[in-house]
């Protein structure tokens, strides 16, 4: 008799397996792996904050020399996105070459630091509508702008590990005789610059906008506007498949309508970068 129900049971269970009676999600969809997958965006309103991992670099993320307060773009843009949605916003500095880790261990809830759109990151991270308009360019002491617009054969060029500015430095031809190495963030590829310890840096233009030149800590340094590189877009990420990413959009539609968007990116100097279709 045991063995005639545990026959019934294999077949029972073979059926269903064959039937594909998988547990469904939230939103009606059969996870992957057959359990009920969590929706990220009740994970997110019911912890009540947003655990946003970035790295310190002017003009997005910085701190005041006054005050000590976390300041820029994208900490004003983000309080105000977490602001409308109903959940506080929480910065986290992170390194910027473990971000997918951090993400998906769910040491954070987003990456939100002015980072650039790719393929490769759209297949691995979920990933808002583009916000804001990018492009990598050389920053070089002040004597040497004639010197590397032409060439930057010999040059010692750093940008930062994980970066756009890293996958530049290491794919494009123009740099192919070059010596390239890898630092820990944006703002040590400027100092390194400054110091002479390295000729070139590698960033992104906004960075440039708001980290050199007179009245900023690196009066000495340039960008090399001559040369121009493929543009990119900024974009926030996700956990894959995460239903927070439509919310945010949504919501940044809003901030765009009613000029919140604009009004923080003027302050900043950045306006004219926005992506507002």
């Amino acid at each position: 008799m045991k063995k005639i129900l545990a026959l019934i049971l294999a077949a029972l269970m073979l059926t269903c397996m064959l039937a594909g009676c998988a547990p469904a999600t939230d939103d009606g969809q059969i996870s992957p792996n057959g359990d009920a997958a969590e929706s990220d965006a009740d994970y997110i309103m019911n912890n009540g904050k947003m655990i946003i991992g970035m790295t310190l670099f002017a003009p997005m993320n910085y701190y005041d020399n006054a005050t000590n307060e976390l300041i820029g773009f994208e900490t004003e843009f983000a309080k105000a996105v977490c602001e409308k949605i109903g959940v506080e916003a929480e910065f986290i500095e992170i390194n910027w070459d473990s971000k997918e880790i951090e993400l998906n261990a769910k040491n954070i809830d987003c990456i939100w630091n002015g980072m650039t759109i790719t393929e490769e990151r759209k297949a691995n991270m979920e990933i808002s509508d583009p916000y804001m308009k990018n492009r990598q360019v050389m920053v070089v002491k002040k004597e040497n702008l004639e010197k590397y617009t032409e060439g930057v054969i010999g040059a010692a060029v750093v940008a930062e590990a994980g970066s756009a500015g890293e996958e530049l430095a290491t794919g494009d031809e123009f740099f192919k005789d070059a010596a390239f190495t890898p630092v820990d963030s944006m703002a040590k590829a400027l100092m390194d610059v400054a110091a002479g310890t390295s000729d070139i840096a590698i960033v992104d233009y906004v960075t440039s906008i708001g980290s050199i030149g007179a009245g900023t800590d690196f009066e000495d340094l340039v960008a090399v506007e001559e040369r121009e590189f493929s543009p990119e877009e900024y974009g926030i990420a996700f956990r894959k498949g995460s239903d927070m990413a439509t919310i945010v959009n949504n919501t940044i539609d809003e901030l765009i309508a009613d000029g919140t968007l604009e009004a923080i990116a003027a302050k900043y100097k950045l306006e004219n970068l926005l992506v507002k279709d």
